[in-house]
């Protein structure tokens, strides 16, 4: 083609006007849908929209680059064909979008044929939520800096609660972490301090597990900015968990819910294996920043619990208020109120006197109502848990209740929303046929992977409400299909029971569901009563399942000749045999652990050994270390029973402080102890052959451990 001046010849410039004038003839009457419909952002830039009427001239001058087309670099199709997908699709190069496409223009037309008023509240409400959120973030941004600015715990804790929109909370959270990632320590340790400060008062549990979720998933966006975001982020988490207002299942729940490669978890592993398993971690994680004013948690609590055992034993409630008010720490009084009712469930006869210093406290303002009602709330948040060392914690607590209420310095409606027996919903028949199915490929699944994650990301997204009803239907499934199976997968079966963590009503529940239908059951399988029995006796060797919790199985079982009662009788049996914890766990071989466990005269040689290389100048966290690698929790009454030994013949009580220290941590549980120092009772006899006034000191030890809080008031030396 040649060119003159510059210019296309007439010819090739009327074809060019002929081809765009019908592409845009093309565009008018087929794309116009309703008066909603617009260009679709993803489409070419063109001179109109294709929904327009009118005929525009040549979109620009052509240009000459040399020798060659004019149109050479003109971005329009010169094809007479319609670039555009067939049948109202969308995407590909070159094409116009979606016929459905809208911008960010879209508006509702009350004059479009297709009008529905509806749609136009539905889209109002969205947009106001919209704006609130918006407006939220502003002003919670400025109140963070303000906070930062002023230091004023107070001031920032009634703006946030003036602010309102609870629903909004967990964006706070994750602003006031965020921003304090950014600065000096300073900033760090006061926005640790305020989170704790609002915890439960101003911001409710979830939102705080919210909030920091929100900070896991943006670590990979906050590592733009923030270059060590992994190590600041984990120790924000561990500080959290230390100051008890994060839970510890957060990092495992985090973890199985986190792509692998991305920095949340890291963040994740950085706070596990970095900080909360050192050495001394909680004074650690208190200090790192600078600590507030020297005093850690840790210290504000063993000095709270010392107070409490004083004025149990003292009964001076004057110097406990004084010792309570020296404390300095008014936005902390709310663990008082939570280990003075820890206390008073363990030990009965100070039940008086504990709710005494608290009616006292409340009403001379010392302890203000909203204090008092977030212990009583923490203590219900944690009943479950409880009641695995005390069986009728709930009993006990509901008692408290009332009362503290009855009295008039607890709110009893504060605690609604914390009720102990939330309304149970009556689970759909269609939807518990749905998950039982779904539950049989899960479990199907697990027995060829061996995959415990897995299962804890199927669960979660069939079962999003942590419905009791449906925790119990998974437990029956699961024992149900591994009795028709081998040894290996009844051990699987016990580990994945073990490792879920329900709650033991649901699991009691999924129990009773087995032994109603074992009648059912044993058509298929004959030895029904001795696989049900076994897997009862191993859910408590697994400490899935208190003692107590037997019996509650018992009560519902059908009279004395049922299948029920047979199971509970046959379980029993093999509890009360001898080392029937060891024979219990190896009673499918192990196969479906991850290790095959040690032997009994093993453990009890390597507790031997950690226990003589404690007392000979050892450090006490690398013996809990030592004691919680064992894994093996139902046998820890052996290291009680050494311990105690050991304490009696060599009149050296090092190791009574590792009790302490297991005791205190939780590593070692009341039925534990109870065990132990039972243990200790029924040798007592062949002790004294070598320590003339064991049963002396015995008896000293008991009485301590009561006073600490290891053994139940009702613990006697005749058993």
């Amino acid at each position: 083609m040649e060119f003159r001046d510059g210019s296309a010849s007439n010819d090739h410039q009327e074809l060019h006007k002929s081809v765009i004038e019908g592409a845009h003839h093309l565009s008018v009457s087929s794309l116009r849908i309703s008066p909603k419909s617009s260009r679709s952002p993803n489409s070419p830039r063109s001179p109109r929209s294709p929904s327009s009427p009118s005929v525009p001239k040549s979109p620009r001058s052509p240009r000459v680059h040399g020798k060659g087309s004019p149109l050479k670099n003109d971005r329009h199709s010169h094809s007479l064909i319609d670039g555009r997908p067939k049948k109202g699709g969308s995407g590909g190069k070159g094409t116009w979008g979606g016929l459905l496409d809208i911008d960010d223009n879209y508006f509702i037309d009350p004059n479009d044929p297709n009008y529905d008023s509806s749609e136009e509240c539905e889209y109002s409400d969205a947009r106001k939520s919209t704006e609130e959120f918006e407006e939220y973030k502003k002003k919670a941004t400025i109140i963070v800096e303000e906070y930062f600015a002023t230091d004023d715990v107070a001031s920032t804790s009634n703006e946030l609660r003036e602010l309102g929109k609870p629903g909004y909370s967990y964006y706070f959270v994750k602003k006031l972490v965020s921003m304090a990632m950014d600065r000096h320590d300073k900033e760090k340790e006061m926005a640790a301090a305020l989170l704790s400060a609002l915890y439960a008062d101003v911001i409710n549990p979830p939102q705080v597990y919210k909030g920091f979720s929100k900070l896991v998933k943006s670590a990979d966006d906050l590592i733009v900015d923030i270059p060590d975001t992994v190590d600041v982020l984990a120790l924000f988490i561990a500080r959290a968990v230390v100051d008890d207002i994060l839970p510890p299942a957060f990092l495992t729940k985090e973890l199985v819910s986190s792509p692998e490669d991305s920095k949340g978890v890291e963040v994740l592993k950085r706070a596990d294996k970095g900080y909360l398993s050192a050495p001394l971690h909680a004074d650690f994680i208190e200090r790192r920043w600078g600590g507030s004013k020297n005093k850690t948690v840790e210290d504000v609590k063993v000095r709270i619990n010392n107070l409490l055992i004083e004025y149990v034993v003292s009964g001076d409630k004057k110097e406990a208020c004084r010792c309570i008010n020296d404390l300095k720490v008014p936005f902390f009084h709310h663990e008082i109120v939570k280990r003075a009712l820890i206390m008073t469930m363990e030990r009965r006869q100070a039940e008086g006197r504990l709710l005494d210093l608290l009616k006292e406290a409340a009403e001379e303002g010392l302890i203000n109502s909203s204090q008092i009602s977030k212990g009583f709330g923490r203590m219900i948040d944690t009943v479950e848990d409880l009641s695995l060392d005390i069986p009728n914690a709930k009993a006990i607590l509901q008692s408290l209740i009332s009362k503290a209420a009855s009295e008039g310095w607890l709110s009893a409606s504060s605690l609604k929303s914390l009720s102990l027996e939330p309304e149970k919903q009556a689970l759909d028949v269609s939807e518990a046929r749905i998950f039982k199915m779904k539950a049989q490929s899960i479990i199907q699944e697990y027995f060829l992977s061996a995959d415990i994650s897995e299962v804890f990301s199927c669960l979660e997204s069939e079962n999003k409400t942590c419905s009791a009803e449906l925790n119990a239907i998974f437990v029956k499934k699961l024992i149900t299909l591994a009795m028709d199976r081998k040894n290996r997968e009844k051990e699987m079966a016990s580990v994945l029971l073990s490792s879920l963590c329900f709650p033991a009503d649901d699991v009691v529940n999924g129990f009773v569901m087995l032994i109603e239908s074992a009648d059912d059951t044993a058509l298929d399988n004959p030895v029904v009563v001795e696989d049900l029995a076994m897997f009862l006796a191993r859910a408590e060797v697994d400490e899935v399942l208190a003692p107590q919790h037997l019996e509650e199985i018992g009560s519902q079982s059908l009279g004395p000749e049922s299948i029920g009662s047979k199971v509970l009788q046959m379980a029993r049996s093999l509890l009360k045999a001898r080392l029937s914890g060891e024979r219990i766990l190896r009673c499918w071989g192990g196969g479906g652990s991850s290790r095959p466990g040690w032997a009994v005269e093993d453990v009890k040689d390597k507790i031997g050994k950690l226990l003589e290389e404690f007392e000979s100048g050892g450090d006490i966290r690398e013996a809990c270390r030592c004691i919680k690698e064992l894994g093996m929790p139902f046998f820890h009454h052996e290291v009680v029973k050494k311990a105690l030994v050991t304490t009696m013949e060599k009149k050296n009580e090092r190791l009574w402080g590792l009790l302490e220290e297991c005791f205190g941590s939780g590593l070692i549980t009341m039925n534990q102890m109870s065990k132990g120092f039972g243990r200790v009772a029924e040798s007592l006899d062949d002790l004294a052959l070598d320590v003339p006034d064991a049963n002396k000191q015995f008896t000293h030890y008991v009485e301590r451990a009561k006073i600490a809080g290891w053994l139940d008031s009702s613990f006697c030396l005749s058993r």
